[in-house]
């Protein structure tokens, strides 16, 4: 997991949230966030605003399936931070019309699953190369935040297993052949949790996997944690973790590191994690308490009797997040 590609992006976060500081003075949660919070002039809550770049091999490989992930994984930032998304622009490069017909061919797919309008954007159709970005706007009540997580929470992970690999791909897709009303209910979940106050930390599961997100999670709230890897939910046909063998864990290890097309890592107050997983669970979605947030720096992970600490930020700051006020 050190030396993977997931961990790898993400820690070119950290390169960047130095060189930004001096502009995070109008937003209400440092940078670092799965969104920036701006007021809302419209009312006592706030506007969400999230962008997600994707990797130009994606795009060249998976061209429908980049742009549908492209607006997905958007809509799954404005959800982690507990709002619902209001509208969503893009901005792609493609060679010709051609290449470019299959992208926004799933980003249509996906606004119109999803029930959020494609409103606009920035097309060039002469580029060298695929490259494709989209935004999101949203609005909260109430917030989730990665800067929230306290000692003494429990570290809970919500997963859609109905779903399957995409091809050799890293991507669980629960999204695209699942019910457009259990889309966008499920994703309401986030915000009802906010706002019935039983959550206010957590993030959603990126392309550094569950563990990945963890620790951006454990880095921005200052804390650390504790990780029971057999508790972890895991798709239909991992082997468990007490099976052996290579390909067993060759298996496990492209869950741990996978992005799901609907996960969530959330840190709940003890009284209210029953009713968490509860609903999720109302909803067919795993739940499980997986650990717990505790004070200092390590994220730990146990397997049994055998424990090993996967990352100490005190040594080596991750995206850099805990250091931005």
């Amino acid at each position: 997991m050190r030396t993977s590609r997931g961990f790898a992006h993400k820690r070119d976060i950290a390169a960047v949230l130095g060189r930004l500081q001096s502009t995070t003075g109008h937003t209400a949660v440092p940078n670092g966030d799965d969104c920036a919070v701006l007021p809302d002039a419209a009312g006592d809550g706030h506007l969400l605003f999230a962008i997600e770049g994707l990797m130009a091999d994606f795009v060249e490989a998976m061209p429908w399936f980049a742009g549908y992930s492209a607006v997905m994984v958007n809509l799954s930032d404005i959800a982690a931070m507990g709002g619902r998304p209001l509208a969503v622009v893009d901005a792609l490069w493609s060679a010709n019309e051609a290449d470019a017909a299959e992208v926004l061919a799933g980003m249509r797919a996906a606004c119109e699953r999803y029930g959020v309008p494609l409103v606009g954007g920035h097309t060039n159709l002469h580029s060298a190369s695929a490259q494709l970005a989209v935004a999101v706007l949203g609005r909260a009540q109430r917030l989730i935040s990665s800067f929230a997580a306290q000692p003494g929470d429990r570290l809970l992970m919500a997963v859609d297993l109905r779903g399957e690999w995409q091809g050799a791909h890293p991507f669980w897709n629960a999204s695209t052949s699942a019910p457009a009303a259990r889309l966008r209910a499920d994703l309401a979940l986030l915000p009802a949790l906010a706002e019935a106050g039983l959550c206010d930390a957590g993030k959603d599961i990126s392309m550094a996997g569950v563990l990945g997100t963890t620790l951006m999670l454990l880095e921005s709230s200052g804390v650390g944690a504790r990780i029971a890897l057999d508790r972890l939910p895991l798709p239909p046909g991992t082997p468990a973790w007490r099976v052996e063998g290579d390909a067993a864990e060759a298996a496990r290890l492209r869950w741990l590191g996978a992005f799901p097309s609907f996960g969530f890592v959330l840190s709940v107050r003890p009284a209210h994690a029953v009713e968490v997983m509860a609903r999720f669970a109302a909803h067919g979605i795993a739940c499980a308490d997986v650990g717990e947030v505790t004070a200092g720096t390590q994220l730990q992970l146990s397997l049994g009797d055998a424990e090993a600490t996967l990352w100490d930020l005190a040594e080596s700051p991750f995206i850099g997040s805990g250091s931005v006020a």
